[in-house]
């Protein structure tokens, strides 16, 4: 069993900054990718920004030049540093990772950008 633990969320103004991590723990053979998907209510579940175990990055659009993802160097931890942040920005974000078999997340953790 994987276990994600998040940590960071919390409420920021417009144009602030909040860095988010997840450290991955348990039965972790090998992971394809880790990252981070948000989603607000009434909205689908969407890419945030994923890095993969050879240190290829995806970000979504709506993300691009803002966020930005790195990952230790024990490949068990993914952080998220966010900056210039906007309402449209609010959202539960969770941390997932990928062994190539399964997907884990995490219980999610609440970011909130006030205008």
């Amino acid at each position: 069993q994987v276990q994600l633990d998040e940590s960071g969320g919390g409420l920021v103004q417009t144009g602030g900054s909040l860095r988010l991590s997840c450290a991955a723990s348990g039965s972790i053979f090998t992971s394809t990718s880790m990252g981070w998907y948000r989603q607000a209510p009434g909205n689908q579940r969407e890419l945030v920004a994923k890095v993969t175990s050879g240190g290829s990055k995806d970000y979504g659009d709506s993300v691009k030049g803002r966020f930005a993802i790195s990952r230790d160097s024990d490949q068990n931890t993914v952080n998220l540093q966010m900056n210039s942040l906007k309402p449209e920005d609010t959202a539960v974000y969770f941390c997932y990772l990928n062994t190539g078999l399964y997907s884990f997340w995490g219980q999610g953790t609440q970011v909130t950008v006030s205008s």
